[in-house]
This record gives C-alpha cells, sequence and structure tokens, in this order.
C-alpha cells in the first residue's frame, strides 16, 4: 500500500451494508457482478440533491432548475472524463440493456438491411443477443457467433474469415458467466480493419480496471452505473460524435427537440436527441459520485487487489470435491462460476444464504453459453475491491458443508 493510501479494511466501512448479519451469520457479498454496493459518498450524494436540488433541468430559468442542471450536466462531464470521452457523446440511458437496444434500433434500424451480418460472441449476455435477433427478425440481418474453446475463451483462429462481410460487431468485454476477459482492443482494431463498426459491452469491467475509448477505438460502449457502485436505473452509452449526430433518435417526445409543428419535428443535436423526457437526475449525480469514489481509490489498485481475490477464489474452490470451475483458470477477472456435483445451483445458494454468504444460481443470462457448455445453472462468486480474503476462505468452509451434504 503506497503511502497516504486507505487500507481496503478502511474503504470497507464506506458501505454500510455490509455491516449487517443474515441468518445470524456475519453477511458476505459475493454477488457483485450482479449489482455491487453502494459508499456513502453515493448514497449522500443522491439525498444532497433530493434535500437542496430537487427540480427539473433545463429550460427552468430558477435556481432550482440551474442547480439541477449543473448537477445533472455535471455528471455528463465527470463520467466522459472517466471513460476518456468529450461530454457530447454521453447518452444517459437505463442502463447496458438500454444502450445496446439504442443501438440496434436507432443505428441498426438506420444503417442495416437484409442479409447485413452482424457479429457477437457466444459468451454474451442475453442483453447483447436479443436485440440483435429482433433486429434480425425486423429487418432480416444474419446472426454471426464467435465460437468459445472448451477453456472458455473465444476461439479467434477464423476471426478475419468470422468478420468478412460483417456490418456491427458487438462482444463483451469481461463474461459475466466465465470471467474471461476479452482482449478487446485487439478484437476492435481487427474489426476496424475489416470495416466493421464496433461495440463494447462494459458492464464488468468499467467500475474494475481503467478504461479509455479512444484507446480502445471502439464506436460504442455500453455500461451500467449500479455495476460500478453506482445506483440502480442509470447507464450510459458511448457513441463517437460523428456516429450519434447521422443517428436518428430512438424515443420521441419533450427535450429531445428543438421545434415541433403540427406537420412534423426537428430534433437537438447529440446527446439530448437520445434523452427524451425527464431524465433519472439523481440516478446521473450518484453515477458521478461512483465514479469519482473509484477513481479516488484508483482503477489500477482495484484491478490489482481484483486479481487477487480471483486467484485466491479459484485456489479454494479448486480444493472441493466434485467442483468444476467454468472458464479460464488465469487471466480472468474476480469472478468465478462453478457447478458442484449432484447438487443444484439453486440449492447451493439456498444453503449457503443460510450461513450468511450471497452468491448467484441459475443461468445468469447467458442460455446459449451455459447450453454450449452443457451446463443447466451454475453458481456463481463475483467479488468487489471491498471483499476480503477471508471472506474468500470462509466461503470454501460454507461450500465444503454443501459438498458434503450432498455427496
Amino acid at each position: 500500500m503506497a503511502a497516504g493510501e486507505r487500507s481496503w479494511e478502511e474503504i470497507r466501512k464506506d458501505f454500510p451494508v455490509l455491516d449487517q448479519e443474515v441468518n445470524g451469520r456475519k453477511l458476505i457479498y459475493f454477488d457483485n457482478a450482479a449489482t455491487s454496493q453502494k459508499p456513502l459518498s453515493v448514497i449522500e450524494a443522491m439525498t444532497c440533491y433530493y434535500e437542496h436540488d430537487n427540480a427539473n433541468v433545463h429550460r427552468g430559468l430558477h435556481e432550482l432548475s440551474n442547480r439541477a442542471t449543473a448537477g445533472y450536466e455535471g455528471a455528463r462531464a465527470r463520467l466522459a472524463a472517466y471513460i476518456g470521452a468529450q461530454e457530447e457523446e454521453i447518452i444517459f440511458t437505463r442502463g447496458t440493456t438500454e444502450s445496446i437496444n439504442l443501438v440496434a434500433r436507432a443505428w441498426g434500424e438506420e444503417y442495416l438491411k437484409a442479409g447485413d451480418v452482424v457479429l457477437l460472441t457466444e459468451m454474451e449476455h442475453h442483453s447483447n443477443i436479443v436485440p440483435w435477433q429482433m433486429l434480425a427478425q425486423r429487418r432480416g440481418v444474419k446472426l454471426r457467433f464467435i465460437p468459445i474453446t472448451p477453456e472458455g475463451t473465444l476461439d479467434l483462429t477464423n476471426l478475419d474469415q468470422l468478420l468478412e462481410g460483417v456490418k456491427l460487431f458487438s462482444f463483451v468485454h469481461i463474461s459475466n458467466s466465465l470471467g474471461t476477459i476479452n482482449p478487446a482492443a485487439e478484437l476492435v482494431r481487427r474489426a476496424k480493419a475489416a470495416g466493421a463498426t464496433v461495440l463494447v459491452d462494459a458492464a464488468q469491467s468499467a467500475g474494475h480496471l481503467p478504461l479509455d475509448v479512444k484507446e480502445l477505438g471502439c464506436d460504442f460502449l455500453a455500461l451500467s452505473g449500479h455495476k460500478m457502485c453506482g445506483p440502480t436505473g442509470i447507464g450510459l452509452l458511448y457513441g463517437r460524435r460523428e456516429i450519434l449526430d447521422a443517428m436518428p433518435p430512438f424515443h420521441g417526445g419533450g427535450e429531445m427537440i428543438s421545434t415541433v409543428t403540427f406537420e412534423g419535428s426537428q430534433y437537438k443535436p447529440s446527446p439530448y436527441r437520445f434523452e427524451a423526457g425527464t431524465p433519472a437526475i439523481a440516478e446521473a449525480i450518484g453515477l458521478a459520485a461512483a465514479a469519482e469514489y473509484i477513481d479516488g481509490i484508483g482503477r489500477a489498485r482495484i484491478w490489482e487487489h481484483d486479481q487477487l481475490l480471483a486467484r485466491e477464489g479459484l485456489a479454494v474452490l479448486s480444493q472441493i470435491p466434485g467442483i468444476r470451475i467454468l472458464g479460464p483458470l488465469d487471466h480472468r477477472a474476480g469472478l468465478v462460476a462453478f457447478t458442484l456435483q449432484s447438487a443444484h445451483a439453486h440449492d447451493v445458494v439456498s444453503m449457503a444464504d443460510q450461513e450468511g454468504l450471497a452468491l448467484r444460481g441459475g443461468h445468469h443470462c447467458t442460455q446459449p453459453l451455459l447450453r454450449k457448455l452443457g451446463v443447466p445453472a451454475s453458481s456463481r462468486a463475483s467479488f468487489a475491491f471491498y471483499n476480503t480474503i477471508e471472506e474468500i476462505h470462509r466461503m470454501g468452509e460454507i461450500l465444503k458443508k454443501v459438498q458434503a451434504f450432498f455427496a
């Protein structure tokens, strides 16, 4: 720990929800890939807005509205800096799912036609499959998938052939089911060389490691606030300015127009043309506070700690008889999905909960992936920087009890 840095123990105290017991046991929260916990600074930022500045943004011309607008647009600027973008390239959405749907609807409807190819991977979350399937039904586009290896990494052997004729390549940065870290910069570079537009799903990476959209070179990037210590119901879509300015709106209504007549409407420039209606003001402010909090710790430091937890989690789980770990055994993010012989994932998670351990069980919104792996469901432990090595060891003890019960 460098001089002046707060210890992980001190940082953990910023999260009030962690200081509780569940079923008479100290809570161990290992469901961070589903949603992260929120530090006091995020909670206080949203409370401060509601206590002092609550008003609708833009065009208010009174003090509270001006302060609310400053907070909302300040949040946009803070999040643009967080990913190395310009303010005009940040669209507030409800999260990654809506961001991808926005691209599919606005960009896809405008620029894709029957027979055009959208390239995905076999490890995608449903939110990066279903919108493209819906577009395929509407427009007749074709979907193509990069296969995975038995180890749970992308098989890039035939990537150049798979990229032939592709108009859009949309892929996940970190798999929420496997923990696989995809080589985002390489994938973007090769796709752009083949003439494809590229979207990166950064839902699982945005709160854990440094991200810079200019360095990545992607055209779009989607993320969710609640997975990076921010509130629910807020996320963003980054889009290159020239692409956004050429895209039609996704939703129609107030705020996204410059003029409206009975005959037609003129739309505002990006990002406002994509933010119809009253936005999630407090949530945007809370998300900016989360970005500030994460950068206050340092994403490189967070990623280093994530890697430590991932290695320890793999080591502990590997010692349990009858366990199968999904995904690569090295170079992975801080989440580990597994199956336990003779036990359904839901039973594993339910029994763990009785010991105060919060895991997640099911298909994790990756049914095609688990079907490819021959697994109906898995249990998943996903770590955050406020988790500890001691908690991982306690997880091992709990899962050994579960294993013994089903043996």
